[in-house]
């Protein structure tokens, strides 16, 4: 090769253009893929496993060898994608007419964290910390692979009872997670010191953490919200039209939650619904949207590469007989019987009922909540391995499962109810605070 042509290139030439073909991904695929029965996380994966298989990688991306950049790149997606999750529910904030998000948040959650860890214990003879772990990480509903059973922008009408339930549950389920990852790390820490555990788990790591989440989010989301709404006209901040400022909400929301040692996801929704609720009608909510989708669909897609080279890579080499019948159990029959119990007399028609039941997606949340107790564990040993075991089949087999039947049953659903799943999304009428159809 002539040295005016240097073959290979340069590691961070290849990571520019690398870069710049994934960001032209995130603008095309979701389009190409619009009435595909094909998810953008599945191809991600099948980018990620060709990479790893055919090219030579500077690395393996195998998540229990970088335990602490799992943790914090999971937890930098999920964050923004919460934020985003907030800022797009046009439903106002009210106790019976977020009724579906308190099923799918009480009985179906605790029932999935229940079962997943009796099968830990007694199908995968784990420890009950680890077993505890493993139910806490694959109870809640991802709220960045589930954008596809999401609602709409802000405004745009898409925000029936089906999309609106799993955008909401998405939302606050790690206020119901969180406290479970915690018990499971001070039951390893008891395991060794014979210490009490109880009563820290229920003063701080279910009350304080959950109600400083709740408080703090709510007060820097109205902060946030006042100035950007309501300071004098001339120099408000929504004419600017920079929706940044929602990731900067994000980051110093999490932040400060984080200090105060409270629950920083459930902090980040409240703030979104906070800063949402200080004018709901205004056209910049769609900017600050759309600037943290963005944002999340470029993380996202960058990590299920990552995931896809770990799957060819050695993630799921352990991988057992039971690790396969407990992922199945929790897909198909774990939390779609706990999601269909949660919704026992709610109003419904069946379709809607199994639709929320079925499309409980697992995904980056879970690869934060296992990295996260597991490097804050004591005395594990080389058991905390099948964790990321179990977490690779379980979120391979969601993704293709939810991924291949999302599109048409997304479509079935809004052709059932008249609506026009081709129709462009555009923002409809500003709707008043309070304006919102109750449930089916």
């Amino acid at each position: 090769m002539p040295e005016h042509f240097p073959w290979p290139p340069d590691p961070y030439i290849l990571f520019i253009a690398g870069a710049g073909a994934l960001i032209a991904l995130v603008a095309w695929l979701p389009l190409a893929l619009k009435k595909l029965p094909l998810s953008l996380p599945i191809v991600c994966i099948a980018i990620g496993a060709i990479l790893w298989s055919t090219a030579t990688m500077p690395f393996r991306p195998l998540p229990q060898a970088h335990p602490y950049f799992v943790e914090r790149f999971s937890e930098f997606v999920v964050i923004i994608a919460l934020m985003g999750a907030g800022l797009k529910l046009d439903r106002v904030f009210h106790w019976r007419k977020w009724q579906v998000t308190w099923r799918l948040l009480g009985p179906t959650m605790l029932l999935t964290i229940a079962a997943i860890t009796v099968l830990g214990v007694y199908l995968l003879r784990l420890p009950l910390p680890l077993a505890v772990l493993l139910g806490a990480s694959l109870a809640p509903t991802d709220p960045v692979l589930a954008a596809d059973v999401q609602v709409g922008p802000p405004k745009t009408g898409q925000e029936d009872e089906v999309r609106f339930g799993l955008t909401s549950e998405a939302g606050l389920n790690d206020g119901l997670a969180f406290p479970f990852v915690n018990l499971a790390i001070l039951l390893a820490a008891a395991a060794q010191t014979g210490e009490d555990w109880l009563g820290d788990w229920v003063w701080h790591s279910v009350l304080w953490e959950v109600i400083g989440g709740v408080v703090l989010g709510t007060l820097i989301g109205r902060i946030f919200g006042w100035i950007t709404f309501h300071i004098p006209a001339e120099s408000k901040l929504a004419q600017t039209g920079d929706g940044v400022i929602a990731v900067a909400a994000t980051f110093l929301t999490y932040g400060l939650c984080e200090m105060a040692d409270c629950y920083g996801f459930l902090g980040v929704f409240v703030a979104a619904l906070a800063i949402r609720s200080s004018h709901r009608s205004h056209e910049f909510n769609r900017e600050m949207h759309d600037f943290t989708e963005q944002v999340e669909r470029i993380a996202m897609m960058a990590g299920l590469i990552l995931f896809g080279g770990a799957l060819v890579s050695g993630l799921l080499a352990g991988i057992g007989w039971r690790e396969v019948v407990l992922s199945v159990l929790v897909l198909l029959v774990i939390r779609p019987i706990a999601g269909l119990i949660g919704l026992i007399g709610f109003r419904a028609d069946w379709d809607e009922k199994l639709t929320l039941a079925f499309f409980g997606i697992r995904g980056v949340g879970s690869f934060y909540y296992i990295a996260y107790g597991l490097n804050h564990m004591t005395g594990v040993g080389g058991q905390g391995e099948r964790l990321w075991n179990v977490l690779g089949v379980v979120v391979l087999m969601s993704i293709l499962l939810h991924g291949l039947t999302v599109t048409p049953v997304m479509r079935n659903l809004d052709l059932s109810r008249g609506r026009d799943p081709d129709a462009d999304v555009e923002s409809g009428p500003a709707e008043p605070d309070g304006a919102q159809a109750e449930p089916a």
